[in-house]
């Protein structure tokens, strides 16, 4: 079996995850849309992909799938999840299983404003959100609301330009520089769709915590890993703890049921005098999934044999309680 990891960035550990899995039976084949990627020094092939928006990308993956024979493709990258998921069917067609959820969830995970209404009408918590600033600053004057308000890009991703005002005038100027650097980076795709390219939200107080839902190719819900955030570097887990939280399991069991999301749901979470508050969802694997893997769960594994039709024992996607992992600083010379 051949796998493909799509959008790879820095992301080496999911191809050596992988490697492990094929051991001599396969090949992990990796693309980025440059080679300053450090995945390519550990993936059996590697190739220079078009931008994610370009009219030639989906065509020159679909040849390259053919070419290569390639079974499983999995993207690690927001904007591309998208982008796939719409042209699904055009893999399978020459035999290629795109491992994302349908184009509807994406799109929820992917746009903030979506999430938080997703998750407000199917009964979940989630901090208050806004998309206008005039109607943040009136809620707070009316006592509704109060500083500090987090700052946002509406379709944001890796923490770019996120932030807390403390202020109205902080605010006013948060609000710039967000649509400034959304103007400015590969956020101005995705946010092209809408003038409402900023969201407010209330700043929590709590404790942050990380989790994987792990589906099977059908949907259907099959364990929730949780994890104790210790420390945060650029919007990824650095430090955390694997932990027993029921209370929160039992709602990420819930919400993996109602998304009916394909393998991995990677999620944010803030307990709050005991209830937990869903931040963030994204419809990948994320950058704490390898605190999950430390701990057991073997989630690539479960992927390639439910994709060849067989059945994967809990076991398998389950991880050790009470372990705290490190996420260490290697230079690795190419």
């Amino acid at each position: 079996m051949n796998v493909m990891l799509t959008s790879v960035g820095r992301r080496a550990y999911m191809v050596k995850y992988f490697k492990e899995v094929l051991g001599n039976n396969g090949k992990v084949f990796v693309c980025n849309s440059d080679d300053k990627s450090i995945a390519f020094k550990y993936a059996d092939e590697k190739v220079i992909s078009p931008l994610i928006y370009d009219s030639n990308y989906i065509p020159f993956l679909l040849e390259y799938c053919k070419e290569n024979r390639i079974d499983i493709v999995i993207s690690l990258f927001d904007i591309d999840l998208l982008m796939l998921a719409k042209h699904k069917k055009q893999f399978e067609e020459i035999g290629t299983k795109v491992i994302v959820s349908d184009p509807s969830i994406v799109e929820v995970c992917n746009d903030k404003w979506k999430t938080y209404k997703f998750l407000t009408d199917n009964d979940f918590h989630a901090p208050m959100s806004f998309l206008d600033m005039n109607e943040v600053i009136e809620k707070i004057s009316e006592g509704k609301l109060s500083y500090p308000i987090v700052v946002k890009p509406r379709y944001g991703c890796g923490s770019i330009s996120v932030a807390i005002a403390y202020d109205e005038e902080d605010l006013r100027y948060l609000t710039k520089k967000a649509n400034e650097d959304i103007a400015n980076s590969y956020l101005k795709y995705e946010s092209s769709v809408t003038t409402d390219k900023v969201i407010y939200q209330e700043c929590l107080k709590g404790q942050e915590y990380g989790a994987d839902i792990i589906n099977d190719l059908t949907g259907k819900t099959q364990n929730v890993i949780v994890r104790k955030k210790l420390a945060m570097r650029s919007g990824e887990t650095d430090i955390a703890q694997l932990v027993d939280e029921q209370n929160i399991k039992e709602t990420l069991v819930r919400l993996g049921k109602t998304t009916k999301h394909i393998a991995n749901m990677d999620c944010d979470i803030f307990m709050v005098n005991g209830i937990p508050y869903i931040l963030e969802m994204n419809a990948r694997f994320g950058g704490g999934y390898p605190f999950s893997h430390m701990g057991g769960c073997n989630l690539p594994k479960a992927i390639v044999e439910w994709a060849k039709g067989k059945t994967v024992d809990k076991d398998t996607i389950s991880a050790r309680t009470g372990i705290t992992g490190y996420k260490e600083i290697y230079i690795t010379e190419i």
